[in-house]
């Protein structure tokens, strides 16, 4: 996956037509945890980075939404991952990759981010971690297509020297609909009944 560089820092809209977004090439994510392609799922992901931070846009079309009720917005949300979900872990230890970063946003703009290690019996993950990321979501109930975008500090990642080049192990995630129709969605296939499979993440690579 490439990250498309930015010149300066952009306000958060969650619009894949957006002057930022709207020719930037991103990757797709369409198959279950196995490898079989989830059907009127085809969720693209796009990326840029400047200076200071690194963004993703998730466009994620959807049959049935399943949301939270009485979402907040001031304050994450714990188990968000039990309802409608974007997901980005990234991983910049390329020695440890069992350790990396977890990033979340929802339809209604609900957020949670964890530090996780894989390493550890039993895992640890860290909910009470603090990244300082931002996200917007909107829904467009007539597409039946949701957008989520993400605004996180790249020092809260490890990467502190960002430039051309530079490159982190990451993943992309959905998880959508209700439990009786629930679908997990991946960009690299996990194999795996969890997503905290950091042996198949694949690569972001940050270019000019």
């Amino acid at each position: 996956m490439v990250s498309h560089h930015a010149r300066a820092d952009f306000a958060l809209t969650a619009d894949p037509g957006a002057a930022a977004w709207k020719s930037v090439e991103g990757v797709v994510a369409e198959k279950d945890r196995f490898g079989k392609v989830v059907p009127h799922h085809r969720t693209e992901v796009r990326s840029r980075w400047t200076d200071k931070n690194i963004y993703f846009l998730f466009i994620a079309p959807y049959d049935e939404l399943y949301v939270k009720p009485n979402p907040t917005t001031t304050a994450e949300t714990d188990k968000l991952w039990d309802w409608d979900v974007a997901e980005a872990f990234i991983g910049t230890d390329f020695k440890d990759i069992k350790k990396y970063k977890e990033f979340q946003v929802s339809p209604q703009s609900e957020w949670v981010d964890l530090a996780i290690d894989r390493g550890k019996d039993p895992p640890s993950h860290d909910v009470s971690w603090n990244s300082g990321y931002e996200v917007k979501a909107r829904v467009d109930r007539d597409k039946h297509v949701w957008y989520g975008e993400m605004r996180i500090p790249l020092q809260s990642i490890d990467v502190k020297a960002p430039k051309n080049g530079v490159e982190t192990r990451i993943n992309l995630y959905r998880c959508q609909g209700p439990p009786a129709d629930r679908k997990y969605i991946n960009w690299q296939t996990v194999n795996n009944e969890t997503f905290h499979t950091p042996e198949a993440f694949g690569r972001l690579r940050l270019d000019n």
